[in-house]
């Protein structure tokens, strides 16, 4: 979920993460996580608790939050393999010559 600010509120967090915000916690599907107590939503607390990463890009002025990795799930590294696929005019693209840039991976598969 990219952000531009961090004053957003329990139905914009559910919007863009599937995590409602009940008054058990943080519930997705059969899963309920307690919240710390709060007065009204705190995103990062919210996020620390689910162990979302949350990043921010000052030059950008733009605020990344991942996916929740509880289960310890988590990447161990940000370290990609090198990819190398084609680009929409066939030439061939590298991974590995966004090294050292800030990049997102969408992946898509139709199963």
């Amino acid at each position: 979920m990219i952000l531009d600010h961090l004053d957003i509120d329990a139905r914009a967090f559910c919007a863009g993460t599937g995590w409602e915000i009940k008054p058990e916690g943080a519930c997705m599907g059969d899963i309920c996580v307690p919240l710390p107590p709060a007065d009204g939503f705190d995103l990062r607390a919210t996020a620390e608790t689910l162990r979302m990463a949350l990043v921010h890009d000052a030059d950008a002025g733009l605020w990344a939050l991942g996916p929740a990795s509880l289960g310890s799930r988590a990447l161990a590294s940000a370290d990609a393999p090198d990819l190398s696929l084609p680009d929409l005019d066939g030439n061939e693209f590298r991974l590995s010559s966004l090294r050292g840039q800030k990049a997102v991976l969408v992946a898509w598969a139709p199963y």
